[in-house]
């Protein structure tokens, strides 16, 4: 989740208004770029107990990142996150710590972006102790062995996520992602890809999958960090059927935003908890927890940010269904929509591939692949055949870039080949190797 958004004070009077605020993040072809975000779990050599707060833990890992040119974001006086230029990064509930990178011209800049990203960390992250895990779903501890990052947001989701949804909790806490950011051309262009990249995002929760642990457990599942979404909270999450509705547009997806229940409010600095409330009554004046008062444009790009589609509309997309992996698999990720939404032809053929597929089949594919994964199936092909020329459409797509990025696609490609997702390597190990140790876990997907 983000660090506290825009400040944009102008008063919302239309939802034709919202429509423009998506629209203005449209971008010629030229100007295209991806951004990266990806999480990973902290853990103390040698007890694999997630570092506090404070002390000795998180605040002072961002403290010491501090030193290297980034500039603290406060709340309540606590650091919580950092901004170096247009790269920030921010904490998970638990203490998950984030990159969300800059938006860069290609994937080489991505994998160097990456790299330094991790070498600054492993450098205050060492003298504390501290190491760090890219997996989709903590291995090892409960949500009670876990901290509470000091977030006036998280307090308030806290309190809400347990009557919406039986595994919250668990999202905020023990989930961990990797995501790809795109832009869009137009309306139309926004529109297309969207739709191919909200259908095919199963394949790529089935392509990542890396979390097959719970409490020091096999889970049963491929990515358990899937089936958390599917009852975390249904009103804002999951493939929203009115992107496949004839006429959708900026302003279909600006009402359908409206009717997501709301979170919260800030105000000068502080966060409200209007948990449960209608964000159309704040556009009206009726917000019980601010009476009288209209939401701003910031405070609808504040409401935006609580949308968990598995594809999220913002002023670009964000591809949302993927599990943490190992630095090759964070920047596949990026490739795998690169290759597939920056080529006209390959995107054309993406949306060729899925026309047929209804949104009741969509749905029910994100309902099995996490524990099915490669083997789950839509109109009689296993998720792993379908990848198969996903992945093909990709290559043709980063090759037509002229950039050489094709060669990031390789771990997906050997996925495919092999059969075997991070998950399925992970269980070998822990039937093999592990002696049944889930603990082995954490220092194997050490980033």
């Amino acid at each position: 989740m983000s660090n506290p958004g825009e400040s944009d004070l102008t008063p919302i009077t239309s939802a034709r208004q919202l429509a423009e605020w998506f629209a203005a993040g449209s971008k010629p072809r030229a100007d295209w770029r991806v951004g990266t975000e990806h999480e990973k779990f902290g853990f103390h050599r040698g007890t694999f107990a997630t570092p506090p707060y404070e002390p000795r833990g998180i605040r002072a890992l961002l403290e010491s990142l501090e030193g290297k040119g980034w500039a603290p974001i406060l709340d309540s006086g606590n650091p919580i996150g950092l901004k170096r230029g247009a790269a920030a990064i921010s904490l998970e509930p638990a203490g998950q710590l984030e990159l969300s990178g800059a938006a860069v011209p290609d994937l080489h800049a991505t994998w160097t972006e990456l790299q330094q990203h991790l070498r600054e960390v492993h450098e205050v992250a060492g003298p504390l102790g501290i190491g760090f895990a890219s997996l989709g779903f903590h291995p090892l501890h409960r949500r009670d062995e876990l901290p509470w990052m000091p977030k006036g947001r998280y307090a308030i989701m806290r309190r809400y996520m347990p009557t919406v949804g039986s595994l919250g909790l668990d999202m905020m806490q023990r989930t961990c992602t990797v995501q790809a950011n795109l832009d869009f051309g137009d309306e139309a262009d926004m529109v297309e890809k969207l739709r191919v990249s909200l259908a095919l995002q199963p394949v790529a929760t089935a392509l990542f999958a890396n979390s097959p642990f719970t409490e020091g457990r096999p889970n049963g599942f491929r990515s358990m960090r899937a089936q958390v979404w599917t009852d975390t909270d249904n009103a804002r999450t999951g493939i929203p059927a009115v992107v496949f509705e004839p006429g959708f547009g900026f302003e279909r997806f600006a009402e359908w935003v409206l009717d997501v229940p709301m979170y919260f409010v800030m105000r000068e600095g502080q966060w409200l908890d209007a948990a449960g409330r209608s964000f159309r009554d704040f556009l009206d004046g009726r917000l019980d927890v601010l009476p009288g008062e209209r939401a701003t444009i910031g405070d609808f790009a504040d409401h935006v940010t609580t949308a968990f589609t598995d594809v999220r509309l913002k002023r670009f997309l964000e591809m949302r269904g993927a599990d943490a992996g190992s630095p090759a698999m964070i920047v596949a990720q990026a490739a795998l929509w690169v290759g597939l939404l920056y080529d006209d032809a390959a995107q054309k053929a993406a949306a060729a591939l899925v026309r047929d597929w209804t949104v009741e089949e969509m749905r029910a594919l994100r309902l099995a692949v996490p524990r099915e994964a490669l083997h789950a199936t839509i109109h009689g092909r296993t998720v792993r055949d379908i990848a198969r020329d996903v992945l093909a459409i990709a290559a043709d797509g980063l090759r037509a870039r002229g950039l050489g990025e094709d060669v990031y696609l390789a771990p997906l490609d050997e996925i495919v080949a092999s059969g075997l997702t991070q998950a399925d390597r992970l269980l070998h190990l822990y039937e093999g190797a592990w002696g049944g140790d889930a603990s082995r876990a954490l220092l194997h997907a050490e980033v």
